[in-house]
C-alpha cells in the first residue's frame, strides 16, 4: 500500500517519499533579489523531502512583491541559487523552482515607483503590504495590453532555463494565491474583454500558453503548475471555483506535465469546497496537495489513492527532518511566525533537528 514514505515517480524524476516541502516566501534574498548562502544552508537542511518545492522568485525585474524575494533572471542571481542547488544535491535531495509573477500584488515602493500590471485595472482591497517605507496599501494595476503579454510568457520560459542552469531539478509555475496567472484565470480579478478575458478558456490563456512556453523551454516532464481556486488570499474570488477547477484539471491533461500541486482551501475560510475529488477524477497526473494536513491526515489521503503526494509547508518550515520526525513518531517544533519574513538566522536555520531538540 502506498504511504508518505513510498517513492514516487514524478515526470522526469524519483523522489524518495511523498513528503514534500510547499514553497514558502523566506525574504531571505538580499541585494537585487540575489540569494545568499544562508538560502542554501536553508534548503539543504531540509533535504530529506521527497521534494522541495523553492520559494517564489521573480522571473522579470521590476516586479517585486515582498522586497527581499528571490530572482532568477540575472547571472548572480542564477549563481546564488547555483549554491543551493548544489548544497541540496550534495545532501541527497531533489528541487524545483516556484517561478512566478506577482501581477498586482506588487507595489511601487518595491519597484522604483512602477505601476504593477494585472488583468483589469482592480486594487487589492483589504491587505497591505510591506515595504521600505512600513506597511502600505495595496495600489491600482495597470490593465496588460494584449501586445504586453508574449513579453511575460516568454520571461516565464527565460526563467525555466534559467533554472535548469541554475541546477534545479523541475520548476513549478506559480498559478496560486493572487498572483499574475492566478488573476487571469479568476473573474474577480479579470473583467477584461477580449482573447484573455470572459470564457474559461479565455480567462486560462495565459496559463496555457506559459505552460506551453516552459514545457518547450525545459520538457514538460520536469514543469508542475499550483492552483488555488478556493483561496481568497490577496482578495481573490471566482463566481464559480468548483467549475474553474474541474474544467482546469482536464485541460491540464493536454500538457503532460510532472504534477498538479493543489491548495486545497482558503486561507481566510471564505471559500470552502472538496476540490481534490474533481481534480482526482479528471485529472490523469500525480497530484499533489497542499494546506493544513497534519501527518495523520496525510497518510489517509495517500493510503485512499487520493493524492500522489502531499506538500508540508510551516511544518516543514518549523521542522528541517520533518520525514525523520514522521516516521520515528517525534512531536514537531512549533513553527515562529515572528520570523517568517525577518531576516537571518533566526527562525531560518536555527530549528532544531529531532536529534538535538
Amino acid at each position: 500500500m502506498v504511504d508518505l514514505f513510498s517513492p514516487l515517480q514524478l515526470g522526469s524524476i524519483d523522489t524518495a517519499n511523498r513528503i514534500f516541502m510547499a514553497p514558502l516566501t523566506r525574504c531571505r534574498a538580499e541585494g537585487a533579489h540575489v540569494p545568499t548562502p544562508l538560502m542554501a544552508e536553508y534548503y539543504a537542511q531540509r533535504a530529506s523531502a521527497g521534494l522541495i518545492i523553492a520559494e517564489a522568485t521573480m522571473i522579470l525585474p521590476g516586479n517585486s512583491a515582498f522586497w527581499h524575494e528571490p530572482g532568477i533572471y540575472s547571472a548572480a542571481q542564477i549563481e546564488g541559487w547555483r549554491l543551493v542547488t548544489d548544497a541540496v544535491h550534495s545532501a541527497g535531495g531533489k528541487i524545483a523552482l516556484q517561478i512566478w509573477h506577482g501581477g498586482r500584488a506588487c507595489h511601487p515602493g518595491l519597484n522604483d515607483g512602477a505601476v504593477p500590471v494585472a488583468p483589469s485595472a482592480i486594487a487589492i482591497k483589504g491587505e497591505e503590504v510591506h515595504t521600505p517605507n512600513g506597511k502600505q496599501n495595496y495600489t491600482e494595476p495597470r490593465a496588460l495590453n494584449d501586445d504586453e503579454i508574449p513579453s511575460i510568457v516568454q520571461g516565464f520560459a527565460q526563467a525555466a532555463l534559467n533554472a535548469r542552469t541554475a541546477g534545479f531539478d523541475m520548476v513549478e509555475v506559480h498559478a496560486a494565491n493572487g498572483y499574475l496567472l492566478d488573476e487571469f484565470l479568476r473573474d474577480g480579478s479579470n473583467i477584461r474583454s477580449g482573447i484573455y478575458g470572459g470564457s474559461m478558456e479565455n480567462r486560462a490563456r495565459l496559463l496555457f500558453e506559459t505552460l506551453t512556453a516552459v514545457s518547450h523551454a525545459i520538457g514538460a516532464d520536469r514543469v508542475g503548475v499550483r492552483l488555488s481556486p478556493l483561496n481568497s488570499f490577496n482578495d481573490m474570488r471566482d463566481s464559480h471555483p468548483m467549475a474553474l477547477l474541474t474544467w482546469l484539471a482536464d485541460r491540464l491533461n493536454d500538457f503532460g506535465l510532472a504534477y498538479l500541486h493543489l491548495m486545497r482551501g482558503d486561507f481566510y475560510g471564505q471559500q470552502s469546497g472538496d476540490i481534490l475529488s474533481p481534480a482526482r477524477k479528471h485529472y490523469r497526473g500525480a497530484l499533489i496537495a497542499n494546506m493544513g494536513y497534519s501527518p495523520e491526515e496525510a497518510k489517509e489521503a495517500l493510503a485512499s489513492g487520493m493524492v500522489d503526494a502531499i506538500a508540508f509547508g510551516t511544518a516543514f518550515l518549523a521542522n528541517p527532518d520533518l520525514p525523520g520526525r514522521i516516521s520515528a513518531g517525534y512531536s514537531l517544533n512549533a513553527p515562529d511566525q515572528s520570523t517568517f519574513y525577518s531576516s537571518g538566522p533566526k527562525g531560518y536555520t536555527d530549528y532544531p533537528s529531532h536529534n538535538k531538540s
